[in-house]
C-alpha cells in the first residue's frame, strides 16, 4: 500500500509504473469518480515518454498514444454495460499486444482481462482530508 498526499505524488507514482511497464502488460485502475485514476494515467504516459496530452477516454472508450518507448492504450469502461461492447470495438485485441494497456473502471470488463493484470486501486483517505490517497497494487506476473 502506498499513500500520496497530492495529485503530483499520484502522478509521480504513475510515472514510475510507466517507466517499468513491459510490452503486453495490462493495468486495471479502479476507484471512485475523482479518485485520481486519470492523474495516475497521465503520469504513466509520461513515464513511457509520451508527450501527448492524456485525457480520460470516458466518451471515446479508448485512446491510443504513440511516440513513447511503448504504445499506450488507455481505456475507460465506465459507460459499458457488457464486456461484449469492448470486444465489438476491438479493445480486447490490445491485451497481450506490443504496448501497455491501462483500463479505468476495469470491473466492467473483468472477464476479458488477462490473468496477470496488475490491479491498482486508488481511494481517498477521508481521515487525512484534502488530496490524500491510498493506492493498493495487486497481481501481475510473479504475484
Amino acid at each position: 500500500m502506498i499513500e500520496t498526499a497530492a495529485p503530483g505524488e499520484t502522478r509521480a507514482l504513475g510515472v514510475r509504473f510507466g517507466r517499468e511497464a513491459r510490452p503486453g502488460q495490462v493495468f486495471a485502475l479502479s476507484g471512485d469518480l475523482g479518485a485520481g485514476k486519470t492523474v495516475f494515467a497521465k503520469g504513466f504516459a509520461e513515464g513511457l515518454g509520451i508527450t501527448a496530452a492524456v485525457t480520460s477516454p470516458t466518451f471515446t472508450l479508448m485512446q491510443v498514444y504513440e511516440g513513447g518507448r511503448l504504445p499506450l492504450c488507455h481505456m475507460d469502461a465506465y459507460r459499458l454495460e457488457e464486456e461484449s461492447e469492448l470486444e465489438a470495438v476491438g479493445g480486447d485485441e490490445y491485451f497481450g499486444g506490443d504496448g501497455a494497456v491501462l483500463v479505468e473502471w476495469p470491473e466492467m470488463v473483468e472477464g476479458l482481462l488477462p490473468e496477470d493484470t496488475v490491479w491498482i486501486r486508488i481511494d481517498r483517505i477521508p481521515e487525512k482530508g484534502g488530496d490524500a490517497r491510498r493506492i493498493t497494487v495487486k497481481g501481475g506476473r510473479g504475484a
